[in-house]
């Protein structure tokens, strides 16, 4: 094997590493976001029960004071029936009183349903702080996780970075270039190796002179499909499959 493609698959190598630190860290900011985007989720729907509840609530204070508004009536117009001297006039008080306890009943019959959904949003309020609360511990930790993991993930990057010269030394400037131009635009996949006949990049069948060329480890041999740098040891099956 030439010696420019051995130290350019131990910097391939290198790179890959780098590489999938590099795919690992992007991917931590998409994972954080989620995670408190569960968590938001879990404190709008418990704001949404509390709002719920409150709202009943309201409605049963704003039946409690037309009840009252009512009663008021009553007392209102019993004390004028019982100041007044006409009979029609008694009568009249008579039938606005009973208007009034009509009304009152209706009322009542509405502020018990309303109360059902009292008690029903407190259950669903107890049911979101519940999943509000252990969404939060899960959240924490699995933030407090991804906040090591992070650090840790960075710390090799940083590593890997600061070691990366030591490969690109010795290596022919016009084979590097041509190596990190491959490398970038192929998927961190710059070299391949020849098997069954095929180019291990793009699985395209190989011309038996390009196969040659190859195991001949006199030149940087590439693939007439996808460009790849190619590669051969000894151990590998260059017999075309069938």
């Amino acid at each position: 094997m030439l010696d420019v493609i051995e130290k350019l698959l131990i910097l391939q190598s290198h790179d890959q590493k780098i590489l999938k630190t590099q795919e690992e860290l992007s991917g931590i900011g998409p994972q954080r976001q989620a995670a408190m985007a569960k968590a938001n989720n879990s404190t709008q729907a418990l704001e949404v029960a509390k709002n719920a509840l409150k709202h009943c609530e309201s409605e049963r204070k704003r039946l409690e004071l037309d009840i009252e508004a009512k009663q008021e009536l009553i007392r209102k117009y019993a004390t004028q029936q019982a100041q007044t001297k006409k009979n029609e006039e008694y009568k009249a008080f008579t039938k606005q009183i009973e208007t009034c306890k009509q009304e009152i009943s209706g009322i009542e019959d509405v502020e018990l349903g309303v109360m059902e959904q009292i008690d029903a949003a407190k259950v669903q309020v107890g049911k979101a702080t519940d999943a509000a609360k252990a969404d939060k511990t899960m959240v924490d930790g699995l933030l407090a996780q991804l906040s090591e993991r992070e650090a840790r993930l960075k710390k090799e990057l940083a590593d890997l970075q600061a070691k990366r010269p030591e490969y690109v030394g010795g290596i022919d400037e016009s084979a590097l270039s041509r190596y990190e131009r491959l490398f970038k635009n192929k998927g961190g996949r710059a070299l391949v190796g020849v098997v069954h006949h095929a180019c291990g990049g793009c699985h395209m069948q190989l011309p038996v002179q390009v196969i040659r060329a190859c195991q001949g480890h006199q030149e940087i041999v590439t693939c007439t499909n996808c460009s790849r740098i190619l590669y051969h040891t000894r151990d590998m099956d260059i017999t075309a499959a069938n």
